[in-house]
């Protein structure tokens, strides 16, 4: 970074928390957003709300007091008057903006008590009638601090003219596949970082030009290649074969008192011919809430420790994880198979006993939280990582729990379980590097969970139901999203809630959880509502990933406008769990915005989980569904996987060409895009 002019020590210290170390990162540091300077916008033709340039001579300047001290400039360019706030000003500035003086100012132009006005905005004084304008659209890029905009201008327009020289390579060949009409690498950069006068910047802030599809073009095939490469490298390792020759996966599924379903069935199948194999298994097992993916798992586990192996199934919440050891516990115990459980909350000498049980390989299945991969824990033979709902987990801490199975350089399998469906464009893309086992349909028996949109003003109406379901012996849950009570947003409180309800339904025996309660008390009360002691539970999205309780037929979820479309079908999976009719209420708060109406609409004509992640995918992105910490495709610098959905299969067979003809060139385009990444690839 330090062969740009001018950056010392402390610079280049700065600039690298913007991941820019060297000067090709400069050049893909594309700005957020552009600036045009490029033309004056006469005052009478102002809006509100846009940012413009505007030329005229002061007509007034005086000091104010209203609130606070504020130096105040009329000016005037014929057409109308604007007004100058500043409320942080010194002498000088006072004179440079006496009566009489020609100013050039940029900044927001809003409404004001005198008419529009800019508050700070950039000036300067034009002594000579004509002064130049900008030739291109200023660049607003992301900063950090001790780096303004114009340091970071200026050694971008360094980068680019040594770009002249040692520009980054041009990585695409010819016959790359590069869709037609896209400028090379270097007209793209060029273009970016100072777009021309006569730019459209409504086309470059939608992403939709042509320099910024060239580049998303090579970034997503460049996380794909990444992808590719991480599968191809588990290919290369070797693991346990598992053969189960005792037959206890079938054993355990014999005994189920259910029957599996086609998608199970399939599912299972697929697992268990990657876990006859020699190469590590990473399969991500999807399907909706409720679907039956524990069961898959189970057999999964059960095929190890019937070859002698060992299993440890991962969740992310100490409930959950007790939730699942209750179930293995339930199907294991017939085969003569303890379970083990290993959580925060473990008693010392349970653990102490289980932990050499595991480390001497008598126990053979584990459940458990994050504590699985905490120091001290030693597996004598594992050979299967179940991880559930993985975007709550770190990539870093699925690493950790897998290297714990690294025996004489095999790894162990790898089953990745989410309730999250993910459209099948953006799983094949996000998780190239994993093999897919889709559950699509839902056990039978299954009663459909009866959506209606309730404005909170009949918030009586809903009370009256949660009264008539607990008198007929069925149990509620009522959703606040907020622990405390906020004005800013003014949502209800779980808390406050909570109290509210409990006083106006004396007979309705009401419990609380929600996430700062501690451990203990949160899963006593889960506990105690799953044993039916509790009648109403008013929670927070705490219960997203919860108990299972069949008997719970009624949820309320307030200001359900609040939530995204994952968030609010997660919810409403808690109920519809026995064969009791159910319904979710969804309370919201009047004004809806045009997103929160369509969210709603969509999530109450739909059940089907895929379709719902498709929807949700369109109206918020990749984030939410994928989990922006845990994927690098939840952090893209240029593309946007929806906008640019249609590069997608082209990048596919752009990357397949790569790899059989250009393999030379596939390293540096990982490189350049993704980085260090690819040491995680042994993940999934």
């Amino acid at each position: 970074m330090t062969a740009l002019r001018g950056v010392g020590a402390a610079l280049a210290e700065r600039l690298a928390r913007l991941g820019v170390t060297s000067v090709a990162d400069l050049l893909f540091l594309l700005p957020l957003r552009y600036e045009d300077r490029t033309q004056v916008t006469s005052i009478g033709a102002l809006l509100p709300g846009t940012r413009a340039a505007v030329e005229g001579e002061i007509q007034l300047t005086e000091i104010a007091y209203r609130g606070r001290r504020q130096l105040l400039s009329r000016v005037s360019d014929g057409s109308g008057m604007l007004t100058l706030r500043f409320f942080y000003f010194s002498a000088s500035q006072q004179h440079n903006l006496a009566r009489g003086t020609r100013v050039r100012c940029f900044g927001e132009v809003r409404r004001g008590p005198l008419g529009l006005e800019m508050v700070h905005p950039e000036y300067r004084r034009l002594r000579e009638e004509r002064v130049a304008l900008e030739e291109t659209l200023t660049p607003i890029y992301p900063l950090t601090e001790g780096v303004p905009q114009g340091r970071l201008r200026a050694l971008i327009a360094d980068a680019l003219r040594q770009l002249e020289h040692t520009g980054p390579a041009e990585l695409l060949p010819a016959d790359a596949g590069l869709p037609a009409g896209m400028p090379t690498l270097r007209e793209a950069l060029d273009y970016l970082h100072a777009p021309p006068r006569g730019a459209r910047l409504a086309e470059l802030a939608a992403g939709h030009h042509p320099a910024q599809r060239r580049l998303a073009f090579e970034e997503l095939l460049a996380h794909h290649l990444s992808l590719k490469l991480r599968k191809r490298a588990l290919r290369t390792d070797s693991a346990p074969a598992l053969a189960d020759e005792p037959g206890l996966a079938r054993r355990l599924i014999a005994a189920l008192p259910f029957g599996l379903t086609g998608a199970q069935s399939r599912a299972l199948a697929e697992t268990e011919t990657d876990l006859a194999g020699d190469a590590p298994m990473v399969r991500l097992l999807q399907g909706d809430v409720g679907c039956g993916k524990t069961v898959v798992a189970a057999a999964a586990a059960a095929r190890a420790a019937g070859s002698g192996a060992q299993a440890a199934l991962m969740a992310p919440t100490e409930l959950l994880a007790e939730q699942h050891w209750r179930n293995f516990h339930e199907w294991f115990a017939p085969l003569g198979e303890t379970v083990a459980l290993l959580s925060g909350t473990t008693p010392a000498r349970t653990r102490r006993s289980a932990l050499a049980a595991i480390a001497g390989g008598e126990i053979r299945v584990v459940v458990g939280t994050h504590a699985l991969f905490q120091e001290g824990i030693e597996f004598a033979n594992l050979a299967l990582v179940i991880v559930d709902e993985q975007h709550r987990f770190g990539v870093q801490q699925r690493l950790r729990l897998s290297e714990k199975g690294r025996r004489g350089g095999r790894l162990p399998h790898q089953l990745i379980m989410t309730a999250t469906p993910i459209p099948r464009t953006l799983a094949m893309t996000a998780y190239a590097d994993l093999d897919i086992s889709v559950i699509d349909e839902l056990p039978p028996g299954r009663t459909p969970v009866k959506t209606v949109v309730v404005p909170e003003q009949r918030r009586a109406e809903v009370v009256t139901h949660i009264v008539e379901a607990c008198r007929s012996g069925r149990q509620a849950y009522w959703v606040c999203p907020l622990i405390d009570v906020s004005e800013e947003l003014r949502a209800q409180a779980a808390e406050d809630t909570a109290a509210r309800l409990a006083a106006a339904l004396p007979g309705v025996r009401v419990g609380l959880v929600h996430g700062r309660m501690p451990a203990a008390a949160r899963d006593g009360a889960m506990l105690a509502f799953k044993a039916g002691k509790l009648q109403l539970l008013v929670a927070t999205t705490v219960i997203e990933v919860g108990v299972d309780v069949p008997n719970a037929t009624l949820m309320v979820i307030e200001n359900a406008e609040r939530m995204g479309l994952a968030q609010l079908h997660q919810l409403r999976g808690r109920v519809g769990r026995g064969s009791a009719a159910s319904s979710c209420v969804l309370l919201y708060r009047a004004p809806l915005s045009a997103l929160a109406r369509e969210r709603l609409k969509v999530i109450r004509q739909s059940a089907d989980g895929f379709e719902i992640a498709r929807r949700d995918l369109e109206l918020r992105g990749p984030g939410e569904l994928l989990g922006t910490r845990q994927t690098g495709l939840a952090q893209l610098r240029v593309a946007d996987l929806m906008r640019d959905a249609d590069l997608l299969p082209r990048v596919q067979q752009s990357a397949e060409r790569l790899l059989e003809s250009h393999p030379e060139r596939v390293a540096a385009l990982t490189r350049r895009w993704v980085g260090g990444g690819e040491r995680y690839g042994r993940v999934g």
